[in-house]
């Protein structure tokens, strides 16, 4: 009866895959999901909708949560190698060929959104060389007194997120050690779970750096350090130790049992993920103006939106099959182009809005979220094949474990 129910499972969820280089697409098309869901945050702020004290309104205004899914898929995917070194004693990636494959995949791409987004819409600062430097180097959510209002110039608002991923891919090599050395154990299975408490740790400071971000000296820098986004990435973190643990568990042990249990279990996982939704669409979680915000609801909005992301992605981070939906092309392609769509659909905005001559709030949301996708995809396309994907080809000659 046991083997009849491990066969069903492995039907139900596809191969178990605790290899470190396994390729998912439906971790692509979880992806796609995430970039749509902010898409159409920008979308319904654009045209207005978002603000409405209507049921669309409210679930259209949480389209950030597709924020915490990149964090968090971040952190599954590129603390894995680390997490895999730590349980077998061997060599973790090396730190020279991680760092530039990183920067080849971000910043090419970037530097072509931005040069284009400066020159359109704010022709004025491009004389100045820290604007260029600045922005270059992904340094603007640390200015104490930007010329811009807001998150970012137009065009490039969206930004500041980037720019807290860049900050993890740094601090990330200092966490993995952090993690290594207070994991130290002759068992595998018990560096696993000491590293599982140790990511716990991490998570529970990101909570408490919340008390300083609303320390009103504090406010504009503190938010976007990538302390207060540990809540996001150490659980993706911790999805991963959890596949490296099942990776070098002997027979068909309880780790492995319980991976193809989650993965076989995707309904479910996102039944609660939709719950969980519905719950920060409330205004437990804020009002549905950004920024405008207090502890307690920052505190649950991100606390829901880390139960939003782990039970969005668990089922699919162990599975080589995952969702037949989210595995699909359509979906695994519009993944893999999903960085270019986040770099790009903000300018796209802004170029229909000033093209057509629009009042920004004044309605149209289908018009322009039907123009928005087309273009956005379309211009995404170009960059991904054009850009992204050269400097990713040029990254995989660099040496990825260390000596």
């Amino acid at each position: 009866m046991a083997r009849v129910a491990e066969t069903i499972s492995e039907r139900r969820s596809g191969p178990l895959d605790a290899s470190p280089d396994g390729y998912r697409p439906a971790l692509d098309g979880m992806r796609a999901v995430a970039a749509l869901g902010v898409l159409l945050l920008h979308v319904a702020a654009t045209t207005g909708v978002a603000f409405q004290d209507s049921a669309t309104g409210w679930l259209l205004s949480r389209g950030d949560a597709g924020v915490a899914v990149f964090f968090l898929l971040s952190g599954l995917l590129l603390y894995r190698p680390w997490a895999d070194a730590l349980l077998r004693g061997t060599p973790g990636p090396h730190l020279g060929g991680y760092l530039a494959r990183r920067a080849l995949r971000v910043l090419p791409a970037y530097w072509v959104v931005v040069t284009a987004a400066l020159l359109v819409f704010s022709p004025q600062h491009t004389r100045s060389p820290w604007t260029w430097a600045q922005w270059f180097l992904l340094l603007p959510p640390y200015d104490p007194d930007p010329w811009w209002r807001g998150s970012g110039p137009e065009g490039l608002y969206q930004m500041w997120t980037l720019a807290v991923e860049a900050a993890f891919y740094l601090t990330l090599p200092v966490m993995a050690w952090v993690v290594a050395r207070l994991s130290a154990a002759a068992d595998p299975a018990a560096r696993a779970r000491r590293a599982l408490l140790v990511l716990g740790g991490f998570t529970a400071l990101s909570l408490l750096y919340l008390l300083f971000v609303y320390v009103p000296a504090w406010r504009p820098l503190a938010g976007t350090f990538v302390a207060r986004y540990w809540i996001w990435f150490c659980p993706g973190m911790m999805l991963a130790v959890v596949a490296a643990w099942a990776g070098t568990e002997h027979g068909d042990g309880p780790v492995r049992r319980f991976c193809r249990t989650v993965a076989g279990s995707a309904g479910t996982c996102w039944v609660i993920a939709g719950l969980a939704y519905v719950i920060a669409c409330t205004e437990l979680t804020g009002p549905r103006v950004l920024g405008f915000d207090t502890f307690w609801t920052a505190f649950f909005r991100t606390v829901l939106y880390a139960v939003i992301a782990v039970f969005a992605v668990a089922p699919l981070a162990w599975s080589t099959a995952g969702s037949r939906v989210l595995g699909g092309p359509v979906p695994a392609f519009l993944g893999r182009i999903s960085y270019s769509v986040f770099l790009w659909h903000v300018f796209v905005i802004a170029i229909l809005y000033r093209t057509l001559g629009l009042e920004p709030r004044t309605g149209g949301f289908w018009a322009v979220l039907t123009v928005v996708c087309l273009v956005t995809v379309a211009v995404a396309t170009i960059s991904h094949f054009a850009v992204e994907e050269p400097f990713r080809l040029l990254g995989r000659r660099l040496p990825r474990r260390a000596a």
